[in-house]
């Protein structure tokens, strides 16, 4: 499975807020979203991305975007791992069923049962807009890419 395309309407998914509150194609509407797809909270890799997301967090939401951390950690752990970097982007649990959210994005990787290194932007219309997939789960996608990716559909809104 690849990547979801830009252009493809987002599919039926359900993740879970940090609350346990449900997060659903309805809470893309409206605005430009990126979710960033990581594969384990607590992870050297994963660590250096959301400290770098988040130092151009408030370059990223001048833009328009708003960012998501996806994984399929449980919320608990997801929590202790926001915490614990101080990082205020909202996490997101793929947890139970396991990678059934990540999957629809073509951001699971199967073999390890895990999600994937993608980033995937979101148009306020449901639309995919850009999409990323990391040659590896090892790989980090700096930031610029995001800006790239914004840029390559006009920017947010």
């Amino acid at each position: 499975m690849s990547i979801i395309a830009p252009g493809t309407k987002v599919p039926d998914f359900l993740l879970r807020r940090g609350d346990g509150a449900e997060f659903t194609p309805d809470d893309l509407q409206g605005k430009t979203t990126v979710l960033v797809f990581y594969p384990f909270a607590f992870s050297p890799v994963c660590t250096d991305q959301f400290q770098i997301y988040e130092e151009a967090l408030g370059e990223l939401t001048e833009q328009g975007a708003t960012l998501y951390g996806v994984s399929t950690d449980a919320i608990p752990s997801q929590t202790a791992f926001k915490e614990k970097l101080g990082v205020s982007i909202e996490m997101l649990s793929d947890f139970e069923p396991k990678g059934a959210g990540s999957r629809v994005f073509g951001a699971y990787f199967e073999a390890a049962g895990m999600t994937n290194r993608a980033l995937v932007i979101v148009g306020p219309d449901g639309v995919v807009a850009w999409s990323h997939l990391a040659d590896s789960p090892g790989d980090l996608p700096g930031v610029n890419l995001i800006f790239d990716g914004l840029a390559s559909v006009g920017g947010a809104s």
